[in-house]
């Protein structure tokens, strides 16, 4: 089972990645409103993949990225992000996000690019 970690400081935003994944089969392992519980969680559990919201209270999702490859190099991280960052984009990706998901969107959209990222 695919084990997922969703960071991002809106709950209605966690809730609907959440109910997408959960509906696809995939297990959530945890959900983090900013980057310093999100580090916590990833210590205690073992994702597969993390989404992870760039604009957030207190730490960006670069930093947060950055400490999250640090931790685990072979991490996937998939960027959840609005529309009109694509400079932070680029950044992440170099980084070493794996993808991103452009706000709004589609719920399914998350689990099909997870998928990719996979290969599954």
């Amino acid at each position: 089972m695919v084990k997922v970690l969703i960071v991002d400081d809106a709950k209605f935003m966690r809730t609907l990645i959440r109910k997408a994944l959960e509906e696809a089969g995939f297990e959530v392992v945890g959900e983090a409103e900013n980057g310093d519980q999100a580090i916590e969680i990833l210590k205690n559990t073992d994702p597969d993949v993390v989404t992870l919201d760039i604009v957030m209270p207190d730490k960006n999702g670069i930093e947060v990225l950055r400490e999250m490859l640090k931790i685990k190099p072979n991490l996937n991280v998939i960027i959840v992000s609005a529309m009109g960052q694509t400079d932070i984009i680029t950044e992440a990706l170099s980084v070493g996000a794996k993808d991103y998901v452009i706000k709004p969107f589609q719920p399914q959209v998350v689990v099909d690019v997870i998928k990719r990222v996979l290969g599954i």
